[in-house]
């Protein structure tokens, strides 16, 4: 049937940008859940050219359509009690959410600066163990990406559906290595921004897929050039008056927010399997390369697992800059805000300076999640367990030494590769 004579609901960009931004604006106004619902239920019934509701949910790895008549929307998993289900780390981090800002007036921000590589090939990752190599789109870094290029292409392109979709976008660019991309974008509350996170990376490879090209956000795909990030972006607010903005605070961060600060870098290395979860995000944690594996804090210094960026009464703000591209995005804001609030303070002097690192691989990451009391306080014993587990499988499945070069199997059974393109091969 040609395409014309479906009847499907086709919106223009700039009208679905319109909808997207009301309905941020309704979060972020925290409109009434039942008005929302009454409005949306009248909507999707009345609207006859909506063909299907793809419902969204994350697994404990993070896992995740576009097209004409599609509507998306993020579900909640509910217990047989009628609570939120403990596995359900979106759930969980809603609650924790909502129940800051009950308790204590408190709402939760964050933007993230999410990176990634831009390969040959729509099938890239999943045929990586017949090649074991990568083929670049573009051979340049900054700056060196020219129009009609398909980097450049590829990041207009994604740039456009984000902004239709509500991002707010802010800036994008070619990053250093060749082939990598990274498409910034408006702070939101923290279960938008997490949202946002699994859209992005949605609106990535399907972009890709269109462009013949495969989006990868494996942390470290290629040996020798730099590793993708997600650099996360927090602040705290309440009635308006961003919480860590202290214009005569060291670096213009207020005590509270230096607090926050501490308590990450203490439990740096219980929370760096969920920061940090996979086999290949070591690579990128290589204490020889320029990377955010150090237990400290810098306002400059890239190497810092925590950077203090330049701010203003609005825009102050903490940069956890050691989080993967690949790590399940509600788990990790769930672990750096409740870190952040409600954990300890090591007793070490000059804590923000000391010479301690991150793991440069997963065994030790693990070992340190398993024995920590805080991922259990963070997560609860059972799903802590079943995490574990799970970065325990993964990682059995790859030679447990990184070596030179990146293996097949740490491409191969990454969570990103078999959860969308490899599981009915098994």
């Amino acid at each position: 049937m040609p395409s014309e004579l479906r009847n499907f609901l086709a919106i223009p960009y700039d009208e679905l940008e319109e909808l997207n931004l009301n309905v941020k604006e309704q979060r972020m106004k925290r409109v009434p859940l039942h008005k929302i619902q009454e409005e949306r239920l009248e909507y999707l019934s009345g609207e006859k050219r909506i063909k299907a509701v793809t419902v969204l949910f994350s697994d404990l790895e993070g896992a995740d359509i576009f097209g004409p008549g599609k509507v998306l929307v993020f579900g909640n998993v509910i217990d047989k009690n009628g609570e939120s289900y403990a596995a359900d780390i979106r759930g969980v981090l809603k609650g924790f959410a909502e129940g800051l800002y009950k308790k204590k007036g408190y709402t939760l921000n964050a933007a993230n600066e999410i990176e990634g590589f831009l390969f040959q090939g729509p099938d890239a990752e999943r045929r990586y163990h017949e090649t074991v190599k990568f083929e670049y789109v573009n051979t340049g870094g900054y700056y060196h990406s020219l129009p009609g290029d398909p980097l450049r292409t590829f990041i207009d392109t994604t740039a456009e559906v984000q902004r239709a979709m509500g991002f707010q976008n802010e800036k994008d660019h070619p990053e250093v290595a060749p082939s990598q991309f990274e498409i910034n974008y408006n702070y939101a509350e923290v279960v938008a921004a997490a949202d946002h996170i699994q859209l992005y990376k949605l609106i990535c490879r399907q972009v890709a897929n269109k462009m013949g090209c495969t989006a990868s956000f494996l942390p470290k795909p290629v040996v020798g050039v730099n590793g993708s990030g997600m650099h996360t972006n927090v602040s705290i607010s309440k009635n308006g008056k961003n919480l860590f903005w202290d214009p005569k605070g060291e670096e213009m961060l207020s005590k509270f927010g230096w607090e926050f600060l501490d308590r990450i870098l203490t439990h740096g290395n219980d929370i760096c399997l969920i920061l940090n979860a996979s086999v290949n995000a070591y690579r990128r944690l290589d204490p020889h390369f320029e990377a955010p594996n150090q237990l400290k804090a810098s306002p400059v210094d890239r190497g810092s697992m925590i950077r203090i960026p330049i701010g203003n009464e609005r825009s102050m703000r903490v940069e956890v800059r050691s989080v993967a591209p690949d790590a399940n995005p509600y788990m990790v804001m769930l672990s750096i805000f409740k870190t952040g609030l409600e954990g300890e303070t090591a007793k070490i002097k000059n804590l923000r300076q000391a010479q301690r690192y991150l793991p440069d691989n997963i065994y030790d990451a693990m070992a340190n999640f398993r024995k920590a009391d805080w991922t259990t306080k963070l997560l609860g014993a059972d799903v802590k367990g079943r995490y574990a587990d799970l970065k325990q499988a993964s990682a059995d499945r790859c030679p447990r030494l990184l070596g030179t070069f990146v293996k097949a199997p740490e491409v191969q059974y990454h969570h990103d590769v078999y959860n969308q393109f490899l599981w009915n091969l098994f």
